[in-house]
């Protein structure tokens, strides 16, 4: 993940350096970023960008070999993650590192044991009649922690398919602002822990709208 994010700010240091050259760096993944600043920026600003250019792919290189490997573990070494990655937005790191993370699945009596696991529960500071809204613990595993907020992100993308985990973030974004939809992906996060735990002790196939009558 660090050569993610170091790729990640090359990116925003090259686009924020195209702007003060006069001109912008085209809107694109940071995956296609090198290949399509070199076809959209003018020569000037091409030539000076090129050390952040050949960084990028560097960079991009190497977390492709990365993503490489990781399928090759879940292939042949954690074929259990297969399981996980029935959920749009979970991808092989996630289910790796949550495989490796959690180790043995029976270790929890509910999955919902899953969630404060992972720090994705609010902490908690009662006192009499008292009871103050706190941030989430933070406890367990920050990367994976990290990789399930994005992968919540993902689920409400307007591009993501659809799913009672979406329908039920929708619902709760719709009013509130900013910081509804924090909280929602939060919850999100917890819920998508949730869900990978009981898929991968029951060995069910995912079914995005189970809830949904058909």
């Amino acid at each position: 993940m660090s050569l993610v994010r170091a790729r990640t700010q090359l990116v925003n240091a090259a686009r924020g350096m195209a702007k003060t050259l006069g001109d912008r760096a085209p809107r694109c993944s940071t995956e296609s970023f090198a290949r399509r600043a070199e076809e959209g920026l003018e020569g000037s600003v091409r030539v000076a960008l090129q050390p952040l250019i050949h960084g990028i792919r560097d960079l991009s290189t190497h977390i492709a070999a990365g993503e490489h490997r990781i399928q090759e573990l879940c292939c042949t070494r954690y074929p259990q993650t297969r399981r996980l990655t029935q959920v749009p937005g979970v991808g092989p790191i996630l289910a790796l590192s949550f495989v490796l993370t959690v180790g043995d699945p029976t270790r929890f009596r509910k999955s919902r044991e899953v969630g404060p696991f992972f720090g994705l529960v609010p902490r908690r500071d009662q006192s009499g009649a008292r009871d103050p809204e706190l941030p989430i613990t933070k406890s367990g595993d920050c990367l994976v922690r990290w990789l399930l907020v994005q992968s919540a992100h993902h689920i409400l993308m307007k591009s993501a398919p659809d799913s009672d985990l979406r329908r039920w973030a929708l619902e709760h974004t719709r009013i509130g602002g900013q910081a509804a939809r924090h909280k929602t992906v939060v919850a999100l996060a917890r819920k998508l822990a949730v869900l990978l735990h009981r898929l991968w002790v029951t060995g069910e196939t995912y079914r995005p709208l189970q809830h949904v009558q058909e």
